[in-house]
Parts: C-alpha cells; sequence; structure tokens
C-alpha cells in the first residue's frame, strides 16, 4: 500500500493567499524528500478551503518543484471545463512530468452551488456535462488523424491534439465515486476510483461491493486487482508523539476546517435559498473523520486498511488553519516512525496483503 500527501491548504485570510500557496509548494517538496510516493491536489472555488483553486495550474508548479514525486488531482471538477481545453492542458502536463500525472476526475462539488454559479453552469447538468466531456477527452487524447463529437453541449472537431500525451495511451485516470452505487458503478466498468472519507467500516464494504460488481460484469481476478492497485482512499492524519496529545491538538484543527467548509454553503442558501445537499455527516464525525494518534496506533489503522488490498492512501495532514511547521512536524512523524512500524506489522502478520469481506475479519487477523 502507497502513501501520499493530499495538499489541501486553507486560506481563510484572502491577504494571505499568497503565503498559503507558497506553503503548499514547500509541503510538496517536504513530500518528496520524506520519500512519499505522491501528492494529490484538490479543486474548489471562490472559498477559500483549497488556496491555490486550480489544480492543473498549481500541477505544473509541482512538477516543476519536484523530480520524482507523483502528482494527482483529487478531483478535477470536470463539469465546469472545456473538455478540449482540459484534455490539452493534461496533455502538456503528463509531458513536463514524464509521466508522473495521475488524472482524478469528477462531475464537480455535491455540495457547493456558488461553484456551479460562479462559472454559469446549472447545477442540475453536471454529471451529464461530465460525463460527455469524459468521452470527448479520451477521443482527444487518443485520436491520431483528429477527433470529433456531437453532443448535447459541445459539438467539436479537431485535428489531432498537440501536446501528444507522453504517456500511452493517456495518463493514467481515476474516477471519483462518493457513494456505493458510484463505487459499484465503476466497478461494473472495471475503472479504478477515488473514495473519499468514509468509516473503516464503510470502506471495507464499498471495497467489497466494487470488487463483487468487477467480477460479475465479467473482468477477470487480475484486471480486479489491477484496478485495485490503483484505486485511492482518503484520511485527514494527525501524528503526535501521543494519542492524547494528538487528539488534542488535531482537533480543534479539524472542526473549524469542517466548519469553514460549510460556512459560505450556509450563506449562500440562506441569502439565495438555493443549495445542493448538506453536508456529508461521516466526514463532520471526528470520530470517523480524523485518524489522530501516536506514531503506534497510526501504525496500526495503515497496517487495517491494508487488508483491502487498497493501492494507497492519500492523507491531508494540514487540517483546516493548522500552521504549516505542525502540519509538517506530523507528516515527518509519519514518514519517519508510521511507516518503519506499518513495515513491521504487515511483516509480522505473515499473511499476504489481499481483498477480504469484512471489516471484523481484518481486525482480528492485523491484531494477530
Amino acid at each position: 500500500m502507497r502513501f501520499a500527501n493530499f495538499i489541501f491548504p486553507e486560506a481563510a485570510d484572502p491577504a494571505r493567499d499568497v503565503d498559503y500557496i507558497s506553503e503548499a509548494i514547500d509541503e510538496a517538496r517536504l513530500t518528496e524528500r520524506l520519500g512519499f510516493d505522491s501528492a494529490w491536489l484538490a479543486e474548489h472555488h471562490f472559498d477559500g478551503n483549497c488556496a491555490y483553486v486550480d489544480p492543473t495550474t498549481f500541477a505544473a508548479a509541482i512538477l516543476g518543484a519536484t523530480s520524482r514525486l507523483r502528482v494527482g488531482f483529487a478531483v478535477a471538477q470536470v463539469s465546469l471545463y472545456h473538455p478540449v481545453r482540459l484534455a490539452e492542458q493534461i496533455a502538456l502536463l503528463d509531458n513536463l512530468g514524464r509521466g508522473r500525472l495521475m488524472v482524478g476526475i469528477g462531475r464537480g462539488t455535491a455540495y457547493n452551488v456558488y461553484e456551479y454559479q460562479g462559472y454559469g453552469i446549472p447545477h442540475g447538468e453536471a454529471s451529464e456535462r461530465y460525463e460527455e466531456a469524459e468521452a470527448i477527452m479520451l477521443k482527444a487524447w487518443t485520436g491520431t488523424e483528429g477527433f470529433e463529437h456531437t453532443g448535447k453541449f459541445w459539438q467539436v472537431k479537431g485535428p489531432a491534439l498537440r501536446p501528444r500525451p507522453f504517456t500511452k495511451p493517456h495518463p493514467l485516470v481515476l474516477r471519483a465515486a462518493s457513494s456505493d452505487f458510484g463505487a459499484a458503478g465503476l466497478g461494473g466498468r472495471g475503472l479504478p476510483f477515488l473514495m473519499n472519507v468514509q468509516s473503516d467500516d464503510n470502506t471495507f464494504a464499498r471495497l467489497t461491493a466494487y470488487q463483487s460488481a468487477m467480477r460479475g460484469a465479467g473482468f477477470d481476478e487480475a484486471h480486479v486487482a489491477r484496478c485495485m492497485d490503483e484505486s485511492w482512499i482518503w484520511r485527514n492524519v494527525y501524528v503526535g508523539e501521543t494519542d492524547a496529545e494528538a487528539e488534542s491538538t488535531a482537533l480543534p484543527y479539524f472542526v473549524g476546517m469542517v466548519d469553514h467548509r460549510s460556512s459560505m454553503r450556509g450563506r449562500v442558501a440562506a441569502e439565495q435559498g438555493q443549495a445542493i445537499t448538506s453536508s456529508n455527516p461521516v466526514y463532520r464525525d471526528p470520530n470517523i473523520g480524523l485518524l489522530a494518534g501516536s506514531p503506534a496506533k497510526v501504525a496500526e489503522r495503515m497496517a487495517l486498511l491494508a487488508r483491502s488490498g487498497v493501492g494507497g492512501v492519500m492523507m491531508q495532514f494540514r487540517l483546516g488553519s493548522m500552521p504549516a511547521e505542525l502540519a509538517n512536524e506530523s507528516m515527518t512523524r509519519f514518514a519517519q516512525q508510521v511507516i518503519p512500524e506499518f513495515s513491521k506489522r504487515m511483516a509480522a502478520s505473515g499473511a499476504p496483503v489481499v481483498p477480504i469481506t469484512t471489516f471484523d475479519r481484518a481486525v482480528s487477523e492485523v491484531s494477530a
């Protein structure tokens, strides 16, 4: 199982945007120095929930500031883009990174109606736009003699895309799945996916359903294993010296982060009477949405998650208004203390990391 940093800096004070963005670049450099597999980037607009806003532009900066680190989107809000323009940008990034790019895509936010309003797009069109845009992007990347598309939102016809993707036939594409239904749908298509923050129980159940859907659609075990290896789950993590210190330090930042992410949503709903849906209750619960503890506690939880067979865990270390220095200390503890302890636990278990069917079985096997 691979470990990654989800670089998702909150920018509460617009006057300090330049500082938050600079700190995020430094965070990426540290991520590489500490030996993490990859850095993942978010996308949110207008509310300061994500300081750099645009993952495609920011990915270019990260790729230029690092030499080994893979960079992924979690996720690009595809319904907000012209698909040919996005396909070009991604092809350029794939060349800049010489294959280090992972393209996580989704329809767009399920919570913030103002992100669609700001782009002049009805939020009810998001899913259809996403599906059509995805088809156009794949045609653009693979159409060596040109491409064309006639659909509901776009009618395009063009010569072959330049630059061509460095990765053939195109960069790794992962789709977001924020529900059991969505995960099963991706499983039925035989595609890897990105999972939002969930309880460990829900994580195991969803991964089981995902694999069952793949097998039910006729994909062989080698394909199932490959898709699991390319799939990622998200956790908010803080590593402290002790469990008590970690929890007392991280909890106020986590609560503040959740509140900040919902504040404009509530304000827009009150002022305009428009909303998409309420916030994810799973994410808001610190008993589920936050993993804070000593290196030993965090290593135990990671060893448990590894039993699912999922390919990687992307971890958000900088929680809300947490100072960069504090988040970097936590990430350093993870690299220097959690990963070695995780490796020892996995070696001591004496069992291969394979998909399992129940969370309880995972607990018993790791504890043994």
